[in-house]
Formats: C-alpha cells, structure tokens, sequence
C-alpha cells in the first residue's frame, strides 16, 4: 500500500522523492494511534450532563502498615485531653460570631482555617472527637441544654429555678407539658419552701401561664399548655392538688399548705416513682398520632440524700421507661461522709434564737465511700466536711440517667477560701471548702447500677483495695502523743517512755490492717486510667505510709532513748521529741517507707491541683513525718506561795444587784429531726 501511494505522488508531482521516504510514515502511523487513544479515553471520561460530577476531598490517611479497623463506639466515651479546633477566631471577633455552649468559660479554643482541597483517589480516615463532654463558650446558649448534666453548684434556688424555667419553655417548644413539683416536707427545708412560693408569680408570668389561663382558646383543661401538680413528701406521700392545674393561686396556696414533717424520714424516691405511676398515662403514645399527651417534667426539692435509695434502681427504670426527666434542687454532698452538720435555729421568735447543730444524711457523692476516714495528726475532733463538687449519689444518679440536672445548692458557696462554722447560713450544713466545678467535672462519680460498679471496682486491684479500707476505716492518728520526758532519774524517764508507747501500740495495729489491704492493689495502680480512682488510691496510700512511718517512727524513737540518752548541755534535764523531715537513730526501712508516702502524696498535689484530693494530700505533707531529740532545762524548784493581801481595804458598799440581773432568755426547744 504505501509503494502505491509513492508511485501516486511521483506520478502527481514529477519528484523522485516523497513524503513516505526516510522516517514519516512511522512518525504518521504513531500520530494516528495515539489520536485515536485520546478520542477514546475522552469518550469513556466524560460524565452525563444529568450526573453530578463527584467531589474529592484531600485529606491526611496513614501508611498502609499504619492502617487500623476503626469500630465506632456504642457508648458515649469523653477524653480528657482539651480539644484545639473548637471556638469562634474569626477576624471581628464578637461582631461576626459568639461563643454560645451551656457552661460559660473566658476561655476559647482556637479553630483552624480551611486548607485548600485537592483531589485524591486515597481512602479517608474518619476521626470521631469524643474530647468534650460538655460545650464551653463566654456566653450561655438557653437553648441547648446538656440533657443529664450534674449542675457545678448554685448559691441559691433562684439561680435553679431560672435555669428550670427554660427547661419548662423548651419542653413546651414540643409539646404540652405537666410540671410537677416535689417538696422535702421536713422542717429544715421550710425556709426554702418560702422562698419558692414568692417566685412563683415570676416564673409562672415568665410560663405565659396567665396568659394561657385567661385564653379562650384554651377553655378546656386538656388544651392546657403547661399544667402543674404539687406533692409533698416525707415518711408519707401527699398529692397536694386534686389534679392538675393552671391556677396561680391554688399552686401557691397548696405549697403554702405543706405541715413539717416530724419524722425526719425523706422518702424521695418514693416519691417520683409514685408520681411516674401517677402520670404514665400522659406518656402513652395516642393509637392515631402516635405521640403522648404530654411531657411529664418531675422537679424535686429536698436538702438530704433520701431516707428511701434501696428505691433507685426501680425509680431510674420507670422514669426512662415513660421518659420523664427528673430535676432535683439539693446540696452538695459532702467529700467521702455520709453525714454533715446542719445549722438549726428556731424560726418562731419566742424560743432561743440560739444555733444548734444537728445531723443530716448528705452523702456520700460515690456509691461507696471511696475516702479512708483517717483523722490528720493532732486532730482531737472530727474535721469539718468538705465539698466534693457533686450532689449525693443517688439523686444525682437518677437526674443524670433520666435526662435531667442535679442542682447543688449552697448559700455559702467560695472556692477562694475556707468558710468558718460562723458563717454558714441558717438551716445549711457547714462545708469548710469548695472546689471549682469545671476542675472537677473530670472527676465525676461512676453513675451505674449497684451491679455495673461492683463489677468496675472489681476489674482493678487498686479500686477493689481502695473501697474496703475505706469501708475498714474510720482510724485515729495518735491524738496527742507525749513529746516532753523529763529526765529526774532513770527509773522515772524509762517508766514515762514505757507509758508513751503504750499511746502508739494501739494504733499501729489498725494502721497496719490499712496498709496491707492498699498494698494488695499497688500493683494494678499504673493500670488505672480514671482520674478520680487515680487521685482516690494514692491519696489513700500517701496518707496511710505516713501515718505508719509517723506511729512507728515514734516508737522506735522512743525505744531508742531507753537505751540511753546523753545530753550535750550539762544543764539540761529534758527531753523533747520534735517532728522533722527524716529519722535519727531508727531503721532505715522507715525513711524509705516515708520516701513512699511523700511520692503518693506529690504525685496527687501535681496531677490533681484544684480537687479535694489534693487539698488533702497537701495538708498531710505540712505534717513532718520523721522525729529528732533536742533538749532543754526545765525548773523543777518549787514554786513560791501565794500570799492574800487586800492592803486593809474596806469592803465595797453592796451594789444593787436587781439592777445588774439579765434578762431572762426565752425557752429553747429541742432541735427536731431534720
């Protein structure tokens, strides 16, 4: 073919030469195949005009010998690490975009700028962020409220009760809702019921329930928007309305109707679940609409833990199962105790204004005590309790898996200082220290069923040692120890030291039954990843190796000078055992064991700055744990005797004493049971 096409050309033009000669023709042939492969590749590239072309993002993947199965989590998980991209950094600040979370913080993050995309034929990895348990921004956003939150701690029920007012509001954004309120009969709440009572009109006109109440359109009962019930409860249960209402005046007239219980028994509990039963109807889907009634909001207000928590895990099911929030307006449970102290004083006038002190179930915050009770070294009483940033356990529990919020609430509430026993309120437990809520959020309690936790405390050593010492506990340091030992013969300093030891025999037993029960879980402690187990087990262990080294310490010290003691002044005659940073004279073993004890208790005060874990570590390191000798003279003459003059002055003339006589004060009464 291509002699055909030379013979053709040299015919056509004369020329003996042709295009074919030399290297065209495979220069031609190669042009025309790959032309044709262009054609083709386009054709097969080029999508229909009724399909949308795809989008491809660039994003970082790892190597292939990184690559992991990523298996997305069932349950909520939260990190403790800060999340950086989170915030509002955009060029005019707050004139473009604010910050809104429901906790309120100063403090935002920085949130990356856009890269540029790029396309790519590589797998994307999906990151989830499970960093924030809840949102933080500089204002607060009403309308996204974290369901089942643990509220940091009011000062006051009005602080709860604006915060339950946009509850109400969005409840009612959804549809028509029962609010129904529960009120701790028992007399040391009755100061608050007041106070209620006058904010009521406020909330209700906030409602729009005037309003609605004086609606034609909303004549029926049923049309109701937001109706309301009142319940009283303490040993026994009290449905305070009839039914539900819209009336102002009947709410506030049942709630001032509340008689003080005597009995001192809180049955809170009780109370809800009666009052799911109550209301379940109202949650039952309609057949037609396949929607309920209406919401049922339950809102209790009591200032104990509940004389009734054998009732928790069947008053969780049953408000979940009809999903009913439940919000409690409370206190703060104390730090590791059941019980606190509660300022009393008697609200009618006539009787003695005078404070009393009386014992109230608060605590504690965790399931199990999880606090060794381990008095501090010369602490003859028991210390004041602490805040420990949560509500009581139980109450908390059931706020917190039914949707709702535990309110904490203290009038005397300060993380700046210590607050004295003379300026806690009246009818309020005396907390000496508060801690700040966002530090302690990290160390929230584990609320679980009773089963679920026995069965996380017994996955690790360390929780497992950790709860029974504190149930073994509660244990003395020595008191007071005799620290001076005059030296008047040999016979007499010996017989004085014997006695002295006597004081530290008693409590090395318990001290030790302690120790090894902790030791038992030493191994598993690296293995623990919770911040509150962490902080709960080393401050345990801190606190029981120098009390150990401490009592046994004093003992061998005072072994040690019965074998003889030299004074170095020739007018000394006394011996004082001083606290110190090391030992002198004793076995080695113990500075070691105190070495431990520092190390524990170290370790909490930096990785747990903030916490009551800390504050209690810190006040355990200001006590020395080692002793040393010193000596001094004592005067052992004795004293002069006291010679009565009264230098021949006459007696005074009598003073008319009626004039001079007090008041007779008012009659007090018996504080009763809170």
């Amino acid at each position: 073919m291509i002699q055909s096409l030379r013979t053709w050309w040299q015919r056509q033009t004369g020329e003996d030469e042709t295009p074919l000669d030399g290297d065209s023709p495979a220069f031609f042939l190669s042009f025309v195949v790959h032309l044709s492969l262009f054609l083709v590749l386009a054709l097969l590239h080029n999508p229909r005009r009724d399909e949308k072309p795809n989008l491809l993002v660039s994003v970082p993947v790892e190597t292939e010998d990184e690559l992991k199965d990523i298996e997305l989590p069932t349950t909520p998980v939260w990190s403790e690490l800060p999340a950086d991209d989170v915030g509002s950094n955009s060029a005019n600040g707050d004139d473009v975009a604010q910050s809104l979370a429901p906790l309120v913080s100063e403090l935002q993050s920085e949130i990356s700028s856009p890269s540029e995309l790029t396309p790519t034929d590589q797998s994307p990895t999906i990151t989830i962020n499970n960093v924030l348990e809840q949102s933080i921004g500089r204002n607060f956003d009403e309308m996204r409220v974290v369901r089942g939150a643990i509220s940091g701690g009011e000062t006051g029920a009005d602080g709860a009760i604006d915060r339950l007012t946009q509850e109400i509001l969005n409840s009612l954004e959804q549809r028509k809702t029962l609010v129904v309120w529960l009120f701790d009969s028992t007399a040391s709440l009755r100061p608050q019921r007041l106070q209620i009572v006058e904010r009521f009109e406020r909330v209700y006109r906030e409602l729009g329930v005037l309003e609605a109440a004086s609606n034609p359109a909303f004549s029926r009962h049923d049309d109701k928007p937001l109706l309301t019930s009142i319940v009283a409860f303490g040993d026994k249960l009290q449905l305070l309305t009839k039914q539900p209402t819209d009336n102002l005046v009947e709410i506030k007239k049942a709630i001032d109707g509340i008689q003080d219980d005597g009995t001192g028994m809180e049955r809170v509990f009780s109370a809800v679940y009666s009052t799911a039963e109550w209301y379940r109807r109202l949650r039952i889907p309609d057949e037609a609409t396949r929607e309920p009634e209406r919401n049922v909001m339950i809102i209790a207000f009591t200032d104990e833990a509940g004389s009734d928590q054998d009732g928790l895990d069947k008053t969780v099911a049953i408000c979940r199962r009809y999903e009913m929030p439940v919000y409690v307006i409370g206190v703060p449970a104390p730090f590791g105790q059941r019980e606190t102290l509660i300022k009393w004083v008697d609200p009618d006038p006539k009787y003695d204004q005078t404070p009393q002190w009386g014992k109230v179930v608060q605590g504690p915050e965790s399931l199990l005590s999880e606090k060794i009770n381990l008095r501090f070294s010369g602490q003859r009483e028991e210390e004041a309790p602490i805040d420990s940033g949560f509500g009581p356990y139980g109450l908390t529990r059931l706020c917190y898996e039914t949707g709702g919020i535990y309110f904490a609430v203290h009038p005397n509430r300060n993380v700046n200082r210590a607050v004295s026993r003379g300026e806690t309120s009246e009818y309020s437990a005396h907390l000496k220290h508060f801690f700040d809520p966002e530090v302690m959020r990290k160390y929230r309690p584990d609320y679980v069923s009773a089963k679920e936790y026995q069965s996380r405390v017994t996955a690790n050593k360390a929780r497992m040692a950790l709860v029974e010492a504190a149930r073994r506990s509660a244990v003395n340091q020595m008191d007071s120890p005799t620290t001076e030992f005059i030296k008047r013969n040999e016979a007499d300093f010996a017989n004085a030291l014997t006695e002295a030891q006597k004081e530290a025999a008693k409590v090395e037993p318990r001290i030790d039954e302690l120790y090894n029960v902790l030791k038992l879980g030493e191994g598993d402690r690296e293995k623990e990843s919770s911040l509150r187990w962490q902080a709960g087990f080393d401050l345990a262990m801190g606190r029981v190796l120098a009390v150990k080294a401490r009592t046994e310490g004093y003992n061998q010290m005072l072994a040690a000078a019965k074998r003889g003691l030299k004074f170095k002044e020739e007018k000394s005659n006394t011996w004082l055992l001083a606290p110190a940073d090391d030992f002198s004279n004793v076995d080695s073993k113990l500075e070691k064991m105190a070495d431990r004890a520092r190390m524990y208790l170290q370790r909490v005060v930096k990785e747990h700055p903030g916490t009551p874990w800390a504050m209690l570590a810190q006040r355990e390191l200001n006590d020395q744990i080692g002793w040393r000798w010193t000596e001094k003279f004592t005067d052992l003459s004795p004293p002069p005797a006291a010679v009565a003059a009264n230098n021949n002055n006459n007696a005074p003339p009598p003073s008319n004493d009626q004039k001079k006589m007090l008041q007779k004060p008012p009659p007090a009464r018996p504080i009763p049971n809170l």
